[in-house]
């Protein structure tokens, strides 16, 4: 059965560029497009930013190295991993610690958790990086709204106008120039009817546990306690389905089934708990993504591209890197929608290496940058000169291309 409402919708807060979803991709985003100097909104459906980083307890930010000592990922997603570790406890290996000199090649390790040689990737404490979020995109002007959902695209002909959001007040229109769906889920490229692909999930839950007295070193003691399916399925309960994500009833039972893991595994510890964090979203890896101009897939490892949007390694394969095509934020005939974070057009193991937070943090630049320059210039996603965005990138510090 349906039923079909009307309703007048107050439209408020016009701006340049829209960012929905304040994970780490919205979050880059915005921050690229403000200091591309456009006018910039952030919507976030909780009341805290960051995402599966900070409110999924996911604070594990993943190696922007080769596993060789070289870096590979600059720009926004190095300051953000600086940003998580300024204030709080982190395992940074000692290598990667003092910017200002290069690292020791003799003591480079491809292990993440070598704490001298490892990897350059670090645990973070998630609230301490949330609050530090919050300050450094006031500092740069970005305007925030939290507690409101971007429930659906308003179009226009191809053309988004803007968001229909529903928060506290009610219902809004809120109107932009550029909108850049960093939801997670492509909600507003699906609801805008782009060509979209969804994944499935096993059943996994993380929660973070302290059971030592006393402990001299948080994040020794501050550890993930894990129920359930790995990555790649390992662990996934018997008779128990993968779940898409995008459906209410089975995001709830995801979360119940999950908690109840967790709980009979608490039961069963002969240690004593001192405390224990639950993440406060669903802790899911893949649920939609766009289908756009191009698509990213493992045949692209190591394959240099002329339109490149910024240089990501493999969090998994030390040595692996892809350079990610423009086409892969975008689709034809929806001029002015980006994407940004896990939701990019890429498949297979590809798609698993952009959806981690460096990557996330690299597309989301990327997505800022260009509807900064969408937004100024009036011009497509289409049509805008791919070289002139990637000279606003590599201005923002990100690189492009494995071989300079």
């Amino acid at each position: 059965m349906m039923w079909t409402e009307a309703q007048e919708i107050p439209v408020r807060q016009e701006t340049e560029v829209l960012v929905a979803g304040g994970g780490i991709a919205g979050v880059a985003a915005a921050l690229a497009a403000r200091r591309e100097g456009a006018r910039v909104l952030l919507l976030e459906k909780s009341v805290l930013l960051g995402g599966l980083a900070t409110n999924g307890l996911i604070n594990w930010y993943e190696p922007l190295c080769d596993g060789k000592g070289e870096q590979m990922i600059f720009g926004l997603a190095e300051e953000l991993l600086r940003l998580s570790i300024r204030y709080g406890d982190h395992t940074l290996p000692e290598i990667w610690r003092d910017r200002t000199v290069p690292p020791d090649k003799t003591k480079v390790s491809p292990l993440k958790q070598d704490h001298i040689g490892g990897r350059y990737g670090t645990y973070f404490v998630p609230t301490l990086f949330q609050l530090l979020l919050d300050e450094l995109l006031l500092k740069e002007g970005v305007e925030l709204r939290l507690d409101i959902l971007a429930a659906r695209p308003h179009m226009d002909g191809e053309r988004c106008a803007g968001v229909i959001c529903e928060c506290k007040s009610g219902r809004e229109l809120l109107p932009a120039k550029v909108v850049i769906d960093a939801t997670g889920d492509a909600d507003l490229f699906y609801r805008a009817g782009a060509p979209c692909d969804q994944g499935q999930n096993y059943l996994s839950y993380v929660a973070h546990l302290w059971n030592t007295p006393n402990p001299t070193h948080t994040m020794k003691h501050r550890r993930w306690i894990a129920c359930g399916s790995d990555l790649h399925g390992n662990g996934h309960p018997d008779n128990y389905p993968t779940i898409s994500g995008l459906d209410n009833e089975e995001i709830t039972r995801f979360v119940l089934d999950g908690r109840r893991m967790l709980l009979d595994r608490l039961r069963e510890t002969e240690c004593q708990i001192k405390d224990l964090a639950l993440p406060s979203m669903a802790q899911l890896r893949t649920t939609r993504h766009i289908r756009g101009t191009s698509i990213m897939s493992e045949v692209d490892q190591g394959k240099e591209r002329s339109d490149s949007i910024g240089l990501i390694g493999d969090f998994e394969r030390p040595s692996q890197w892809y350079e990610i095509p423009w086409g892969t934020l975008y689709c034809n005939g929806f001029p002015n929608l980006l994407a940004a974070g896990r939701m990019i057009s890429a498949q297979g193991w590809a798609w698993e290496v952009t959806r981690v937070i460096p990557a996330c943090a690299v597309t989301g630049q990327a997505a800022g940058v260009a509807a900064a320059m969408m937004a100024r210039r009036g011009v497509s996603a289409q049509s805008l000169d791919v070289k002139v965005l990637q000279e606003g990138l590599r201005s923002q510090g990100v690189r492009l291309h494995h071989y300079p």
